[in-house]
């Protein structure tokens, strides 16, 4: 191990007997009585119980999850949530044409007929938690494999979970938390019909666009609005016309007044991952082999998917939702990386380390335990980094072909096809089929595709060892010598997944031989059996990484018990809070806390791709028509404050001292996007929308004053 001086272990030590910064942690909100006093003290006016309570109304019961990964919040007695633009980015595209392009002019339904619908999307509500800990973990054995560990932990939760949920409608899950040292149980309550209300422009919702995307100062009006419906009884149910706008427990009042630098404020939500006590092991990989990589591939899509995007609005659409999730994690692990090292937190991860082994020698019973941990860390990730190479290539320049996931479902049709299937069995495999290629179509561009599959294909076999290569790769050497551009040329020319019309030919005469015999099942196969090939060996690796890491987490709180940990994010409900504040980004750059419509303004390009404007929005501010929304003369259009978010806080309402809405939250600085690994209060900032532009976009801008009427505005 690398040894620390004396004065730095010294200095680690006196900051480790400090509580936790405020701003930093992801809180459980059942155990939010242990924060209380600090986030009193910080300025909140309201009670624990306030926040979460199973019996009494509380700021939880507006709080949703949107859909997979976002959060949402209910901000009216008739069921209306707020969420971000991009997280409602997919059902705004679903409801698009070029005729009809609603992403392009938005959409604001001005009654409820109106209003659109939306199959498949949920909403979700967190009925209680419960510590189920010691039901989970009774009687466990140290030395069981991994394996046997979760098959009983998978059937107590079954248990818990049906005892929680009998003569109910509602749903459970058990999650764990600490890397599986504690469970808790999440009741839930699931809203079927979710309707589209309204949503700005891309050239409001998403100004600036991908040259803005992570960073501060921000511009953009990130939001849409949706309706919750239930059943004429007030129980979820799938859409119908008979149904009726939701009655919530409780909905969150606007609070008119704002912020001011240094206010309280607090984000409720559900942060999808962080991983804050990684090892340094593990940092080093992320910083130096899994970001970089990762970046590298998705960079080349992007340049495909951009210029093909551009030159065409009906390929813009299609390729709308794509393109926003290639480059968003592109950019947040760009920014991850510049975070990481600008802070030292390798350095840092190291220290603490130092620390570790030097309390763990002096005990013995810790020795005993906890001595071999971080040397097995450095073994393990030393064994493991050239298969998860090997991995993200998998993922990032095969799976993310599109040919192959979608080949890959006729590919189960094709091996599961037997004479002696029933004419109704074969008649609905088909038809999965035609439904699925309808699907696929609707958002596919070959050209795009043709040119992405050449160039992840070449800079596979460029960074890939060949005797690592998938057999694809190896048959353009030999068959096509190495020509990628002859090899994408056969495939686009050759295979029925790639063309709708040669696709529903194969279907009108169907045979598992069409598909097995086409280009694109070749190149489908090569890539599964690679995969195939890796998943044992690193599994095996990552199960016993992940055992060190539960007994890491254990050890750690043991170790420092003068220190407060807060569970890493799982896409569970948790509570952030922090102060509205400024950063200084770096050497000579310091950013006051908010923008404003002035700020818009200024980066305004006539007819640019991400900074355009509508003219009703300009001739608003050249007017100064701010209505009721404006401070001091300005309207404030987004804030900072120093909440600790990740991915799926995404839409969460960032809520005053109060309990009301001042802001909805959509970003991280760039820097700050390493705080899912490494939150440092000095740097890492979410970003939101002021609540009062939200208003003014939507009274103002579109005139859709019956939506803010139904609001409660709290002046």
């Amino acid at each position: 191990m690398k040894k620390r001086s004396f004065g730095l272990l010294l200095a680690l030590t006196l900051l480790l007997r400090l509580p936790v910064l405020a701003g930093e942690g992801m809180w459980i909100p059942i155990l939010l009585g242990a924060n209380e006093a600090e986030m009193q003290s910080m300025g909140m006016k309201m009670s624990a119980e306030d926040i979460y309570s199973v019996n009494n109304s509380s700021l939880k019961d507006a709080i949703v999850k949107f859909g997979g990964g976002c959060t949402g919040e209910i901000i009216s007695s008739e069921g209306l949530l707020l969420t971000n633009h991009h997280c409602g980015f997919g059902q705004i595209r679903n409801h698009s044409s070029v005729e009809n392009d609603l992403l392009k002019n938005g959409f604001w339904a001005m009654n409820r007929s109106e209003e659109l619908t939306n199959p498949g999307l949920t909403v979700t509500f967190i009925v209680k938690i419960e510590d189920v800990t010691a039901r989970i973990l009774d009687g466990m054995a140290d030395d069981i494999t991994e394996q046997q560990r979760e098959a009983i932990i998978t059937q107590r939760s079954e248990e818990v979970i049906a005892e929680m949920t009998e003569g109910t409608h509602y749903e459970a899950e058990v999650k764990p938390f600490y890397y599986g040292n504690e469970f808790y149980v999440i009741v839930k309550e699931i809203f079927k019909d979710v309707r589209l209300v309204g949503a700005p422009p891309s050239s409001i919702g998403k100004f600036g666009g991908e040259t803005d995307n992570w960073v501060w100062p921000r511009h953009n009006a990130d939001f849409s609005l949706f309706r919750v419906y239930t059943g004429p009884d007030g129980m979820p149910a799938e859409y119908a016309p008979e149904n009726i706008p939701l009655k919530p427990r409780h909905f969150l009042p606007i609070s008119m007044e704002g912020i001011q630098e240094n206010d309280f404020t607090m984000v409720f939500g559900f942060p999808a991952r962080t991983q804050e006590y990684l090892p340094s092991y593990a940092v080093d990989q992320i910083v130096n082999l899994e970001h970089p990589t990762r970046i590298k591939l998705r960079e080349l899509r992007l340049d495909v998917f951009n210029r093909e995007m551009r030159a065409s609005d009906e390929i813009r659409i299609r390729y709308a939702s794509k393109e926003s999730g290639v480059s968003n994690g592109y950019k947040k692990w760009k920014g991850a990386i510049r975070g990481l090292k600008r802070d030292q937190a390798l350095l840092k991860k190291e220290n603490l380390e130092a620390e570790f082994i030097t309390r763990v020698a002096g005990n013995p019973e810790w020795q005993a335990k906890y001595g071999s941990l971080l040397g097995d860390f450095e073994k393990a990730y030393g064994e493991i980094r050239d298969l998860e190479k090997q991995l993200i290539y998998f993922q990032e320049a095969g799976y993310s072909l599109e040919t192959v996931p979608f080949t890959a479902r006729a590919a189960r049709v094709a091996n599961a096809w037997t004479d002696d299937m029933s004419d109704e069995d074969k008649a609905a495999a088909i038809e999965e089929l035609r439904k699925q290629g309808k699907r696929f179509f609707s958002t596919y561009y070959d050209v795009i595709d043709r040119e992405v599959t050449e160039v992840l294909l070449r800079t596979y076999a460029e960074d890939i060892p060949e005797e690592q290569w998938p057999e694809v790769l190896s048959f353009i050497k030999s068959d096509m010598g190495g020509d990628f551009n002859a090899y994408a040329t056969y495939l686009f020319e050759n295979s029925a997944f790639v063309d709708s019309n040669r696709y529903y030919a194969m279907l009108d005469n169907f045979t598992p031989e069409l598909v097995t015999n086409d280009p694109a099942y070749a190149l489908m196969g090569s890539m599964y059996n690679k995969y195939f090939q890796l998943q044992p060996a690193y599994s095996t690796m990552d199960d016993q990484i992940s055992k060190k890491q539960r007994l890491y987490m254990e050890a750690l709180r043991e170790v420092f018990p003068e220190k407060t940990f807060f569970p890493d994010a799982n896409f569970t409900l948790r509570v952030a809070y922090g102060r509205a504040e400024g950063m200084t980004a770096r050497d000579g750059v310091t950013y006051r806390f908010y923008t404003t419509l002035d700020g818009v303004m200024e980066k305004y390009k006539p007819g640019d791709y991400e900074f355009d404007l509508p003219q009703k929005l300009i001739d608003l501010h050249e007017a100064r028509d701010y209505g009721p929304y404006a401070q001091d003369g300005e309207l404030r259009v987004a804030f900072i404050a120093s909440n600790h978010t990740s991915g799926g806080n995404s839409g969460s309402p960032v809520i005053n001292g109060s309990g009301e809405l001042v802001g909805l939250n959509f970003d991280r600085n760039w820097e700050g996007t390493m705080s899912d690994i490494n939150y440092d209060v000095n740097q890492c900032r979410n970003i939101s929308v002021d609540a009062r532009y939200i208003l003014f976009i939507i009274d103002k801008f579109a005139g859709a004053t019956h939506l803010v009427e139904e609001m409660k505005l709290v002046q």
